[in-house]
Parts: C-alpha cells; structure tokens; sequence
C-alpha cells in the first residue's frame, strides 16, 4: 500500500524501481517517493527508538511536522523521512536518540566492566 496523495507533497509520480539499504539489509523502493512509504511498504514500522526509553517511533503525521519519523539518512541524523524523497544507494539507519548506534543495555554495561565480554 503507498500514499496516492501526500497532503504536502501532493500526487506521487512513481518513479523506477531503486535499491536501498536500511539497517543494512538491501530493500527497494521507487524512487522519489518518501523514504517512509518505502519503509513501510516492506513492514518496517519503527524508525527511531526514543533516548530516554528506549520506545520505537515510526510514522505519526507524515507531513514533517513531528519527529517521530527521524532517521539517519546517508550518516546524517534527524532526517524526517516521510518528507525526504528516496534516492538510489541511500543507506538509512534507525535513529537512537541522536545517532543510528543502538544504545548498550545495562548488563552490557556491566559485562564490560567485568571483562566478560
């Protein structure tokens, strides 16, 4: 299912078929749709985790003005991706807190400490 009209964006033209990675795993989606319709095209639901608690966020307005959708795009973070047209090679990472490394746990934390890891 893709949005057939974007209330910011307007009317879609659906451009080629395009690879792209996410999280490292090789998608596709058609190019110059948003990012996000791409994603949630092939399941993907969350798109960043919160800082504080850890809670997956994914689409809530689709039209830019949330942050829900931020992702790192290409290394950069905060990218609002149902706003950001996709393009050929894009490497979109989900977004933890500020940045696409996934926060350790505590007993990680603790492990390290320990030299068990």
């Amino acid at each position: 299912m893709r949005i057939q009209e974007h209330p910011i964006l307007g009317e879609p033209q659906k451009g080629r078929l395009i690879q792209f990675t996410h999280d490292g795993n090789a998608m596709q989606g058609f190019e110059g749709e948003p990012i996000a319709v791409a994603l949630r095209a092939a399941g993907v639901m969350a798109h960043r985790h919160t800082k504080k608690y850890d809670k997956p966020r994914g689409i809530f307005c689709a039209i830019g003005r949330c942050t829900d959708c931020v992702m790192v795009v290409d290394g950069k973070p905060n990218v609002r991706t149902c706003i950001t047209s996709l393009e050929e090679g894009m490497t979109v990472e989900t977004q933890y807190g500020v940045t696409a490394k996934k926060p350790e746990v505590e007993s990680e934390k603790e492990s390290k400490k320990e030299g068990t890891v």
